[in-house]
């Protein structure tokens, strides 16, 4: 990785260095140092209780996140899939509106949905409730009940909040394929869906899933609630429980291995994309008309995973809301509001400018070489919040005392000890979001506009104030929409790294939760929900371009 930054560095050095390029690439190198500081550190000696781990749980921790990568895996492409197909193929009553319901999911974080299934399904809970009083069941041994803490509870509840990943990929693959295609499937007696649409819709439903996959292994809230040993939560154990870093970081490593095998995958899936058909001359698929049953089927195909991914978890948290005693926690969780969206709004702020300063340099200023490294610098976003957090915790405490060394003043802090630290996590981890928004949308504008503006007799920082940056506005707002919701939710991460004295809503949410506080914990994670549903019309409105 050395050897790439200084032939990185290098290339840049070759050509004419300005301010742009020297900046853009500084800041890559900013946004790559706690990911290298990881790394590094993975390196050191851990003081024998690696080889402790590997006599005692890691294991445990790798089979437990394998088993819960193919149970979710396999749940979410069965929920995204089925539904994807439903819309595309089938005319069936509300068919518009299952289109965009199938996507509020995606606005619920995981934990969430955890807190709100243990009410719902434990003993005590409405559902054990009814079917006790509805077949006069009165000990608990009359009867048996899955067990909602448990490693298929975890699968349910990250399947029902994650298929929309593989929903919306699919569903435009599905759009995508002719008609034509469909017709000769008929003519030959074979089965669109397995004949036709599930082999050219595969590169997209392999690409959805390794994102699916990569959420599951970054997943903390969930698996710490519901007691399942994964690799995160080790970390969190060995971090925390044993004050060891070290051995924290070698476990990263290992989920690391999981997320890069995961990339590989999303971008083998992404090669093989071309197979779909995309001719000009084809008809678009219109959907078959149905009789009672088959409609009947579509309903209840769309009902199952958004019964499950947000009609349950948000009726829980209104039933909470509307009947608990919440007026004394008012004043609290307005204060606990008010600092989320300071600090979101500025982290979004501070990375929508650092990556349309990135992407412009890159794009107008720099070569290949630049552009490669502003790919790299977005890795950030692929790995979990709790590797990343260990990584910025060593690179932030590497700055502070260089500059300290550089002031004389032993105490002298940038980073550690205030929310400055949380900012620089929340850039290096949610930066690929801001850039891939302004690069998509500096793609969409003609080759020749900055060349056309220079010849008119603008330069280049003229160019940009007057003509660029007007066009990338509306992606700019979107990518810090985008960014300021991530950041709202966000939990393994800013509950290593916060200040003693700051909360934020997950932050808050997870404190009254892990203490069975479920109504003091439900109007927070309801404004969670509230602020997650900004991305999912985003994504409707891509979604309905896209068809």
């Amino acid at each position: 990785m050395v050897a790439t930054f200084l032939s990185s560095w290098a290339k840049v050095r070759s050509r004419r260095a300005d301010g742009w390029s020297i900046g853009a690439f500084s800041l890559c190198l900013l946004l790559l140092g706690p990911v290298v500081a990881l790394i590094l550190k993975a390196l050191g000696d851990s003081g024998g209780l690696w080889v402790h781990l590997i006599d005692t749980v890691l294991l445990r921790y790798i089979s437990n996140t394998l088993l819960l990568m193919v149970g979710v895996g396999i749940l979410a492409c069965l929920f995204g899939v089925a539904t994807a197909w439903v819309i595309t193929r089938y005319e069936f009553p509300c068919r518009i509106l299952f289109e965009w319901m199938l996507l509020l999911p995606a606005a619920i974080p995981a934990y969430i949905v955890a807190y709100t299934y243990t009410d719902f399904f434990e003993y005590a809970g409405p559902v054990q409730s009814h079917l006790r009083m509805l077949f006069d069941w009165t000990r608990p041994s009359d009867y048996w009940f899955p067990e909602i803490r448990s490693l298929g509870g975890a699968t349910l509840v990250m399947a029902s909040v994650l298929y929309p990943y593989i929903y919306m990929v699919t569903r435009i693959a599905f759009r995508l394929t002719s008609a034509s295609l469909f017709e000769i499937a008929l003519v030959h007696r074979k089965s669109q869906f397995w004949a036709v649409g599930l082999p050219l819709a595969r590169p997209a439903i392999t690409a959805g899933l390794a994102l699916v996959l990569m959420e599951v292994v970054s997943d903390f809230g969930t698996v710490e609630y519901f007691a399942v040993e994964t690799l995160t939560l080790g970390i969190f154990n060995v971090w925390l429980g044993m004050n060891n870093i070290v051995a924290a970081a070698q476990i990263s490593l290992v989920g690391f291995v999981f997320i890069l095998s995961l990339l590989g995958l999303e971008l083998y899936a992404r090669s093989r994309q071309r197979f779909a058909s995309t001719s000009r001359a084809t008809h678009a698929l219109r959907p078959l008309q149905l009789d009672l049953r088959g409609q009947t089927a579509c309903i209840l195909v769309c009902c199952i995973p958004l019964l499950f991914g947000f009609v349950i978890p948000v009726g829980v948290l209104l039933k909470f809301v509307l009947t608990g005693g919440l007026v004394g926690n008012v004043l609290a969780i307005a204060e606990v509001l008010g600092g989320s969206v300071l600090v979101a709004g500025m982290a979004a702020l501070l990375i929508t400018l650092v990556s349309t300063f990135i992407v412009l340099a890159a794009t107008y200023r720099g070569g290949a070489a630049l552009r490669q490294m502003a790919m790299v610098a977005s890795t950030g976003y692929a790995v979990p919040g709790t590797m990343l957090a260990i990584g910025v915790l060593i690179f932030a405490g590497s700055v502070d005392r260089s500059f300290a060394a550089v002031t004389g003043d032993g105490r002298a802090s940038l980073l550690l000890g205030g929310v400055g630290i949380l900012i620089l996590a929340y850039l290096v981890r949610f930066q690929a979001v801001g850039y891939g928004a302004v690069l998509s949308g500096i793609r969409r504008l003609p080759d020749n506009m900055m060349g056309a503006s220079r010849v008119l007799g603008n330069g280049f920082t003229s160019s940009l104030r007057r003509v660029i940056l007007p066009l990338l506005s509306g992606s700019m707002v979107a990518g810090g929409l985008l960014v300021f919701v991530d950041v709202m939710k966000e939990l393994p991460m800013t509950l290593l790294l916060r200040p003693f004295d700051f909360e934020t809503l997950a932050t808050y949410t997870y404190q009254f939760a892990k203490d069975e506080m479920l109504e003091e914990a439900a109007l927070p994670a309801l404004m969670i929900v509230i602020a997650g549903l900004l991305p999912v019309i985003l994504m409707n409105r891509m979604l309905r371009r896209t068809d």
